[in-house]
């Protein structure tokens, strides 16, 4: 007896955990009122399994006139439910306890009145030992007039242990008792028992017709192996077999656990077909490299990445023209149209910050395009609640996700009045090379316009022997300076290339960052959510 109790209880425990899983990720996710009633299984359950297990509660519902209290009253031996001849009804819940020790904790959770609770510790139970730990309800009738009575009726029915149906066999067939509470019956074959009552009635024929009959009956709602007993109250026909019945119950202690077990398998059916398992458990429940990726790309194209790095490449090798490029050609090119004005690059910061300003609009929906891509990639195997949860928890933040990209973007403006050191260096270069330059046209000059005016101290200069090689020298500086400037440009595009890469780098790390928080971190929220519920699910469905 007690090896049963403890190997049934842990896998019923661990299918109780998995069911309060289900429930706590399910919020927002299933149908209100499929989770209130998984609330009231874990609530039951919990309740039921803290109170005594030695005893076992075993309910006797019936209808108006089916005899449910006489065969409460012929089971207990003793009149403790009123019967009667013209309508009789019972109004209250009567209990019999075989086994009075221990039961007042259960008694009060099943909301038994004191004065209708009743004990056979007495000389009475030394023929009824087998009943020992057995708890008999009598149920006010679940067809009464009387709404009060009939909730009750159907609180304790979902409370007890063990259900002996108690038919009329005129009514037997009553369809407000099969569609109420048999069609609900399935999976519940261990924990209900059938007692076509009023045997007295019928010839031993009819009986056996009945008895095939409601069978048959049973089976077509969903009662695979349905346990029938022919009873009288009148006569004691069926009251030991039905007596039996019960007493194997009791003497296992397992009918209590049968009916949490049997209540779970029908709530999980339920829980099924409401969120089909399936391919659930195939959907990632995190957001992988490749996809945080593509969102990243998407979202730098959509506030326009590449151009401001392409921009800041531009415009960095037109600035270094003021330091680094050969003086010649520039004080040529101010006699030019500013490259600077028609390329429209004069301010970095104002390029970055003007991304989302001059087309607002635009960039929100090539943003809220990149969210939605990643969404639907994620959730295309989904059940369609799961699948809007996926998309409302990538789009919590989509309005503030253009400013927050903007805003972030603006900060990797660099510091434009920050000049490279070796700028400064190539530009006195250029410099001593322009003054070099001048320095042999001036003496070239001087030595061959005017070699006879010269005082006789500077004589040299106007010297036949050194002109040559004086021009020589000269045409080597504007050589060496229109090389050097050339030089200095390779330089400088490739560190506009670096600056470029570094930039974009950055703006691309800043993205990545707004995208994990505002996007990424919500669907994955939701992702392990989904991947929770399916996992309890699936333990649930062991």
């Amino acid at each position: 007896m007690t090896t049963t109790t403890t190997t049934t209880r842990p896998g019923l425990a661990q299918r109780l955990s998995a069911l309060a899983k289900v429930v706590e990720h399910g919020r927002g996710r299933l149908d209100p009122k499929l989770l209130e009633e998984a609330k009231a299984l874990l609530s039951r359950a919990g309740d039921r399994l803290k109170l005594s297990s030695e005893h076992t509660v075993v309910a006797l519902a019936g209808g108006t006139g089916s005899g449910k209290s006489s065969l409460f009253n012929a089971i207990s031996g003793l009149e403790l439910s009123p019967t009667g001849v013209r309508r009789p009804t019972t109004a209250r819940t009567h209990a019999c306890v075989w086994g009075l020790d221990g039961s007042g904790p259960l008694l009060d959770w099943l909301q038994i009145q004191w004065r209708h609770r009743f004990s056979r510790a007495s000389a009475l139970d030394k023929g009824d030992s087998q009943l020992h730990g057995l708890i008999l309800l009598d149920l006010p009738d679940h067809d009464s007039i009387r709404a009060l009575t009939d909730t009750e009726a159907d609180r304790l029915i979902g409370l007890a242990d063990l259900v002996v149906w108690v038919l009329d066999p005129q009514k037997y067939a009553d369809a407000s008792t099969h569609r109420r509470y048999v069609t609900e019956l399935a999976g519940h074959d261990a924990v209900t028992v059938f007692a076509l009552n009023q045997a007295d009635r019928l010839t031993t024929e009819e009986l056996a017709e009945l008895v095939i009959d409601l069978n048959d009956l049973l089976r077509k709602e969903g009662v695979e192996h349905p346990s029938v007993v022919p009873t009288s109250a009148v006569t004691g026909r069926g009251i030991e077999s039905l007596k039996s019945v019960i007493a194997t119950a009791v003497a296992r202690r397992r009918a209590a656990i049968q009916k949490l077990e049997a209540d779970l398998q029908r709530l999980e059916q339920k829980l099924s077909q409401a969120m089909p398992l399936g391919e659930a458990l195939s959907v990632p429940s995190s957001v992988d490299e490749a996809r945080r990726m593509g969102l990243t790309d998407a979202l730098c194209d959509a506030v326009g990445v590449p151009a401001v790095g392409e921009a800041m490449e531009n415009m960095y090798a037109e600035r270094s023209n003021r330091y680094v490029g050969w003086p010649y050609p520039r004080w040529v090119a101010k006699f030019r149209a500013d490259p600077l004005k028609s390329l429209k690059l004069n301010d970095i910061a104002q390029e970055i910050r003007g991304i989302s300003a001059t087309s607002v609009s635009a960039q929100s929906a090539e943003v809220a395009n990149a969210v939605q891509a990643l969404a639907d990639g994620l959730s295309a195997s989904m059940h369609p609640v799961w699948r809007t949860a996926v998309y409302k928890a990538a789009r919590s933040r989509s309005r503030d996700l253009p400013k927050k990209l903007t805003d972030d973007l603006a900060e990797v403006a660099p510091q434009l009045d920050r000049v490279p050191v070796w700028w400064w260096l190539l530009k006195v270069w250029q410099y001593l090379l322009v003054v070099a330059f001048v320095a042999g046209l001036a003496w070239l000059a001087v030595g061959l316009l005017m070699p006879d005016r010269l005082p006789q101290s500077l004589e040299w200069l106007g010297d036949s022997a050194t002109l040559p090689w004086v021009g020589l020298m000269t045409a080597s500086v504007l050589g060496l300076g229109a090389l050097s400037g050339i030089a200095s440009r390779n330089f400088v595009e490739l560190g506009a290339s670096r600056e470029r890469e570094r930039l974009e780098r950055e703006m691309r790390r800043r993205v990545a960052a707004v995208s994990s928080t505002m996007v990424v971190e919500p669907v994955e929220q939701e992702l392990k959510r989904h991947h929770a519920f399916y996992t309890a699910l699936r333990d649930l469905s062991v």
